[in-house]
């Protein structure tokens, strides 16, 4: 027996009867399915579906239409985060690098060890310039000046994320020695605000460069200092929130006086010396006395059993 093909127009006339063939829009695309079997005679299938629309009217999100919308990249971030660390049994990157757990009774002791050292400061700060009446409007600046934003917020969480939480855990890997650690690691630290002098030189033009040289070198020192310091309090606590707390609190009081009188802000500008030294005598107690003790609870007030050298 003979076997003829159905040919195109019959084929058509049984999509459109079936109700596979839906027109609804100009646009359509056209899939072609062949079954050949060249082992026999005769064709055994075939199917053309000719039109297969996109409907016009469609709503789509604004993200594929190219339409501005809420960005929900920021969200399942935060959310992806939080949900590996609590399905996780294991996370010991997360562990090194001081992330989690996150630490709050080791972060406050190390906030608290750093506010005794910096007693006298503080004294200055609050009590002779009376900040305390503008702690309120201290925050509200903070969310409206990008500089101080940068030097209590951006600056210590990017710079201890990079400077204590990706360096620090390498070097405990590798063996490294802790002396080594903490007093040459905090050196790249220093080295990364050598760019100050630049900016200096650039700001204030007429001032000699042996002067902006001293300054750098000055900068260099300090900032050396306090890496070696943050980053033994890294290695004490393991929280990279203790140091993102002891960062931006220094970065708040700057350094501290080591010489000079109080000048309270309720006394007249012609105050007599005798009057400003019964306000400076409690200053350099308070400085020496904070150092006294800091240095007595170093350790007593870091030590934690999530240290990284534990």
């Amino acid at each position: 027996m003979k076997s003829t093909a159905a040919t195109p127009a019959a084929e058509l006339t049984t999509l459109q009867a079936s109700g596979l063939m839906v027109r609804s829009g100009p646009k359509t695309y056209t899939a072609s399915i062949q079954a050949d079997n060249r082992q026999t005679a005769g064709i055994l299938g075939h199917i053309r579906a000719t039109s297969l629309p996109i409907r016009g009217d469609t709503a789509l999100p604004n993200a594929v239409q190219g339409r501005p919308g809420r960005n929900p990249c920021p969200s399942c971030s935060v959310v992806t985060l939080i949900t590996i660390c609590c399905l996780s049994q294991q996370h010991p990157a997360l562990f090194l690098m001081g992330y989690w757990p996150i630490r709050l009774i080791e972060s406050a002791k190390a906030l608290l060890l750093t506010a005794v050292l910096f007693a006298g400061p503080l004294y200055e700060n609050l009590f002779i310039d009376g900040d305390w009446r503008h702690l309120g409007s201290g925050l509200r600046h903070l969310w409206q000046s990008w500089p101080t934003w940068r030097n209590i917020v951006a600056g210590p969480v990017t710079e201890e994320c990079l400077f204590r939480s990706a360096v620090v855990p390498l070097l405990v890997l590798a063996k490294a020695n802790t002396l080594s650690i903490i007093f040459l690691s905090p050196l790249v630290f220093g080295v990364a605000h050598m760019h100050h002098f630049y900016e200096f030189r650039l700001t204030n033009p007429g001032v000699p460069i042996y002067a902006a040289v001293a300054r750098t070198i000055i900068q260099l020192t300090y900032t050396s200092v306090f890496g070696a310091y943050v980053t033994f309090l890294f290695l004490q606590t393991g929280s990279l929130l203790a140091v993102v707390l002891v960062h931006a609190f220094c970065n708040c009081l700057g350094l501290p006086r080591v010489w000079g009188y109080m000048y309270p802000y309720w006394l007249p500008i012609n105050a007599t010396k005798g009057t400003l030294l019964k306000w400076t005598i409690p200053y350099y107690i308070f400085l020496v006395g904070g150092l006294l003790y800091w240095r007595q609870n170093l350790h007593s007030l870091t030590e934690s059993p999530l240290g990284l050298l534990k």
